[in-house]
């Protein structure tokens, strides 16, 4: 090969090299940009490498504490305080300040109307520490939790059941505290609403004229509710659906028993004319089951 000839195949083999480096180094910066910019990975690393190192720093039990009561009293602020109270047994979990804190903050949540999570935290309460002093108030939260939610009488009475189930558990656990007192008025409330919801459906069965069914709700009540305010309307539909089926001697022992518990009553009136249209008189008989429930009791 000729020098001439020589000299131009290097010069043109260094351009195309140097036109190939150029190439790579475009290539290799496109790379370098693209890292950043590239897939959620990727993205999430870039982040986690640019972002501020923010330390977890743990703060003292009482400070905690304090600052939930703050919240609490001052600012009127329960659901706030809560989390005040939550922190501490977060972050001094085996502290006094915890077992104070974990009550405090079922109390906030009471306050603040959230009853799960006021059941949650009194019920923890109770767990981790029966024989405190407040465990009674631990428990009568629980029991004012499910009280508070007792629906009317036109819908499913569960709750009311759980709230009732909750009460006799303050009673029967710490019959001499506070609580125990104040348990009981709510116990009567409670009944007195599953009471009304028999008589709604006892109503309803007399309505349709289905006066056997009516009669077992109405029953239920004098039995199981009689210290309630129904019980006195109850025997006066006893007296109705007794006269409606022919049974006239139970009808004159509820208009009786009626009578003598509950003298000023409108529903004894009721009862006493049902019974004087049908050319009777209103008369116990002592061996009725109507006669025998209130003797149970000591009523009649």
């Amino acid at each position: 090969m000729s020098a001439p000839r020589m000299t131009l195949k290097l010069r043109t083999l260094s351009i195309r090299s140097d036109a190939h480096w150029r190439q790579l180094r475009l290539a290799a910066s496109l790379t370098l940009l693209a890292i950043p910019l590239s897939g959620c990975g990727t993205g999430a690393l870039w982040d986690k490498f640019m972002a501020k190192d923010d330390t977890f720093v743990e703060e003292p039990a009482d400070k905690l504490y304090n600052e939930g009561l703050y919240l609490m009293n001052k600012k009127s602020d329960p659901k706030a305080a809560s989390k005040k109270f939550e922190e501490v047994d977060r972050q001094h979990p085996y502290s006094e300040w915890a077992r104070k804190a974990l009550l405090m903050s079922a109390y906030a949540y009471y306050s603040a109307g959230d009853y799960d999570n006021c059941i949650g935290s009194a019920t923890r309460y109770v767990t981790l520490h029966p024989g405190s002093p407040d465990a009674a108030y631990a428990q009568f939260l629980i029991a004012s939790s499910q009280y508070d939610q007792i629906p009317d009488t036109s819908r499913d009475q569960a709750r009311t059941e759980k709230a009732i189930a909750a009460l006799e558990e303050v009673i029967r656990k710490y019959p001499a505290s506070e609580y125990a007192v104040s348990a009981k008025a709510k116990l009567e409330g409670a009944r007195d609403q599953l009471a009304g919801k028999e008589m709604v459906v006892g109503r309803y069965y007399m309505e349709k004229h289905d006066y056997t069914a009516a009669i077992n709700r109405f029953k239920t009540v004098v039995t199981q509710y009689q210290t309630t305010r129904h019980v006195e309307e109850a025997l006066e539909r006893l007296t109705e659906a007794y006269m409606a089926i022919g049974i006239v001697g139970e009808a004159q022992t509820a208009a009786a028993v009626l009578g003598h518990n509950f003298p000023d009553s409108r529903w004894y009136k009721d009862a006493y004319n049902l019974v004087k249209s049908g050319g009777l008189e209103p008369s116990e008989n002592q061996g009725s089951w109507i006669s025998r429930a209130f003797k149970k009791v000591g009523l009649g």
